[in-house]
């Protein structure tokens, strides 16, 4: 449904340019969302993958630990639609204490998501509401260090910004003027608890998304908010209990379409246009995050198994094995503190994952070496060569 623009110009000046700045209308969207039969189908389609996905966690041995890695994964992915190169490797590596020399540009900016994202999950889990406020610290511990550290971490914008074109007079999208931003902030956390207009969560989070992306009320870091800001709201509308659903692959590999249907909603109000290609991401992206944790669970179920056949060291090789599906890069120090196991029990029990095909060294060195779970970090690598 066609609207027309979804806010309104206001004329303001930068860089000896005048330009026109748009702010959105406050939502709900007005006239309020059509759901034809298409745009139901697909909500409830949406919602049955989602309620798979919840479900599927369970078939893991230990939830926690794919959390671990799935959440790393999505660093890597929302990093790099930002323009890094890294690497989910290149991050484990970057975590590990013992393994100097691990990048340390693109891959901070990796590590500082994943401080973010857990800080938001976290402050949440403890009953703190979904505000503004919770929103500047995530930004806050997104751009406390590496690139960007310098833009104001944590706080509204004070300057106009522009998006796309090489100035303000052929940008692509002029996003409100810095002393409209803070309004603009209120009116869309009042959106997040409004109870009224009775909006299904998932097309609540979809709205919510198009709203703070268009605001850009951060000088840098606002894609990563955003798409963190989708997962953060169905997380505390209960929607999912674990923060397993994450758009960031389907953004990526749809990045024109993304584009286009922001631009459409705020120059024609075509909200319906958007949630449908919202929701398709929803249905995937979960269907897809099924489709890993049962190969992981038939590897992870192969993989012990195999283990088992090798007689009386397999309960130490299990034990360093487990070790590794916890944390897929890890040190022979680091191997031997968590099983509590010694050093020449691990190198027996490595050696025995390694002639299995388990476990791989990454180093060729005698000292220092550093080992691999090989099948897990590919399967969890999908999807993540660069753009």
């Amino acid at each position: 449904m066609e609207r027309g623009e979804a806010g309104t110009f206001i004329e303001t000046a930068i860089g000896g340019e005048r330009i026109q700045a748009f702010v959105p209308h406050p939502l709900p969207p007005n006239p309020s969302l059509v759901l034809d039969l298409p745009l139901q189908q697909q909500l409830e389609a949406a919602s049955v993958a989602l309620g798979r996905l919840d479900a599927s966690a369970t078939l893991l041995p230990d939830k926690a630990l794919f959390l671990y890695s799935y959440v790393r994964k999505e660093a890597v992915l929302s990093s790099q639609i930002e323009g890094t190169q890294s690497t989910l490797s290149d991050l484990l590596l970057f975590e590990i204490e013992e393994a100097p020399g691990a990048p340390e540009d693109d891959v901070l900016e990796v590590s500082n998501y994943v401080a973010a994202l857990q800080h938001g999950l976290d402050r949440l889990a403890g009953g703190f509401p979904l505000s503004t406020r919770l929103i500047r610290e995530i930004h806050e511990r997104l751009m406390a260090q590496g690139r960007g550290s310098e833009k104001a971490p944590g706080m509204f914008r004070r300057s106009q910004v522009w998006l796309g074109g090489s100035r303000p007079g052929n940008a692509r999208f002029v996003p409100p003027p810095p002393h409209a931003v803070s309004d603009c902030m209120s009116q869309l956390e009042q959106f997040f608890h409004a109870g009224t207009d009775e909006l299904p969560a998932l097309l609540r989070a979809g709205v919510a998304h198009v709203q703070f992306e268009t605001i850009h009320p951060f000088l840098d870091g606002n894609g990563r908010v955003g798409r963190l800001l989708i997962t953060f709201l169905l997380c505390h509308a209960g929607v999912l209990r674990d923060p397993l659903l994450y758009l960031s692959l389907y953004f990526k590999q749809n990045r024109d379409e993304y584009y286009d249907q922001l631009n459409r909603v705020r120059s024609h109000g075509d909200w319906e246009g958007w949630l449908s290609f919202y929701l398709e991401g929803l249905k995937n992206v979960a269907e897809g995050a099924v489709s890993t944790a049962v190969r992981l669970a038939a590897m992870f179920d192969e993989h012990r198994n195999a283990i088992a056949t090798i007689g009386r060291r397999a309960s130490s090789t299990l034990q360093v094995y487990d070790a590794l599906c916890a944390r897929p890069i890890e040190s022979m120090p680091s191997l031997c503190k968590k099983t509590g196991l010694s050093f020449p029990t691990v190198s027996s029990a490595v050696t025995q994952l390694q002639e299995l095909g388990i476990a791989r060294e990454l180093t060729g060195k005698r000292r220092n070496r550093l080992f691999v779970y090989d099948g897990y970090v590919a399967l969890l690598s999908e999807g993540l060569e660069p753009l």
